[in-house]
């Protein structure tokens, strides 16, 4: 069983690449959140392919149904507000009203997304027992592991577009720690190839404590961050970088190859004493959750693997009574938060999919000079990528915000009668 997340908040999803769409189910949401369709989808817009020109050229809307978990009894109107959705069967039609805002119940939040730009012809090669296998992909071992059953379409679940649940179930998440403690998830590529930016998100957030005298950082502050990344060439805290690395990955795309790429993924005002200190550290559970999706590599929490070279007198950050004065640790000491901004490093490898010719083999084992015959890819995934670490990154606070409440009960709120 695949969930993201748990035990207490956790995403389920469902769905291959070019199958009829994505479902997914967002389990242990609170109640009294009001939760707006609109906001869901502004972050599937950065999601979606299509949405950046430097990513696939394949475009979908990815307009998203909400059809269970909320409720709002003095708008029934706004509930209802949502995209019809429309079931043709046996020459009948049959229609209902989704969910345009309400405030969820508690209860399990339910999602779709169509898929309606697929074209499934484009992976013939890859078919049957003697389909040709991709080199770096998951075409071998998958057809082995299925016994022969797999979907190779789009590369089936496997698929990036899978992420489609990440960012549904991590939307809600954010929303609600943004609402309850002003926690905002943010993202920025530092790493394209062999370009690096020296520009950082942690470095900013951290002279803006350092100046501030205290660990949280003001709502205009990060939206003028926001706005930075939202109109750089790609998203990128340094536009010139950001200018540089888009036109890296234009000539890589028509040399008919691929980028890996670094994202650094920032969580900022998170709650302090998260996690636990050894098996549900929230260490462990982060670069579990980044460092498991698709394409990547590596995963560093604070200044990662540079702090391998220092001494513990220049590693340790100094403490004062408004703080920790330094974020070397990520915010993160012995897997529990500490409230200074959480901060991890995610590598991903080049888009395996290329159209190079390569050394390869079909799935009997036969050697083959393999070539892609045709296809729609991304030369860079960690173009769209920003948005899904984000995204889980906040499941796995909000499922450890929850860990933290359960140790802390109040018999006043297990009462109906006085």
């Amino acid at each position: 069983m695949e969930i993201l997340g748990g035990p207490l908040f956790a995403v389920a999803g469902a769905g291959e690449s070019h199958g009829p769409g994505v479902s997914t189910i967002v389990f242990g949401c609170p109640a009294g959140l009001l939760l707006r369709r609109a906001d869901i989808q502004t972050f599937l817009d950065r999601r979606r392919p299509g949405s950046n020109r430097h990513g696939t050229p394949r475009h979908e809307d990815d307009k998203v149904t909400l059809l269970s978990g909320l409720y709002s009894e003095s708008d029934l109107d706004g509930l209802l507000s949502g995209p019809t959705v429309e079931i043709v069967a046996d020459g009948k039609s049959q229609q209902t009203e989704s969910y345009g805002s309400g405030y969820t119940t508690g209860e399990p939040i339910a999602a779709l997304v169509l898929s309606t730009s697929k074209r499934s012809r484009h992976y013939d090669q890859f078919a049957g027992p003697t389909g040709q296998v991709r080199p770096g992909h998951t075409d071998l071992v998958k057809h082995h592991k299925s016994q022969g059953f797999v979907d190779v379409r789009g590369g089936g679940r496997s698929s990036y577009r899978s992420t489609i649940s990440d960012v549904i179930g991590g939307s809600i998440a954010r929303l609600w720690l943004q609402e309850t403690f002003g926690t905002v998830f943010l993202s920025s590529i530092v790493q394209v190839g062999p370009l690096k930016t020296e520009t950082s998100l942690a470095a900013h957030f951290q002279g803006l404590i350092r100046d501030a005298g205290h660990l949280t950082v003001s709502a205009q502050a990060i939206g003028l961050v926001e706005a930075l990344l939202d109109e750089a060439e790609i998203r990128s805290l340094d536009s010139a970088f950001a200018e540089d690395a888009g036109e890296l990955i234009k000539r890589t795309r028509i040399d008919g190859d691929s980028l890996g790429a670094a994202v650094e993924v920032v969580a900022v005002n998170p709650p302090a004493l998260l996690g636990e200190p050894l098996y549900q550290s929230l260490k462990v559970r982060l670069m579990g959750a980044l460092g498991g999706l698709n394409a990547v590599q590596s995963c560093e929490v604070g200044d990662g693997a540079a702090v391998v070279a220092r001494r513990g007198s220049e590693n340790n950050d100094p403490i004062r009574a408004s703080g920790y004065q330094a974020n070397s640790h990520g915010g993160l000491l012995g897997g529990i938060t500490t409230g200074s901004p959480l901060v991890c490093r995610v590598g991903f490898k080049p888009t395996s999919t290329i159209t190079k010719a390569q050394q390869s083999v079909r799935k009997n084992l036969e050697e083959i000079d393999y070539q892609l015959a045709e296809g729609r890819h991304d030369p860079c995934v960690g173009v769209r990528a920003g948005v899904t670490l984000e995204s889980r990154m906040a499941i796995e606070v909000m499922n450890a915000v929850l860990m933290h409440q359960a140790g802390r009960v109040d018999p006043a709120n297990f009462r109906i009668f006085d």
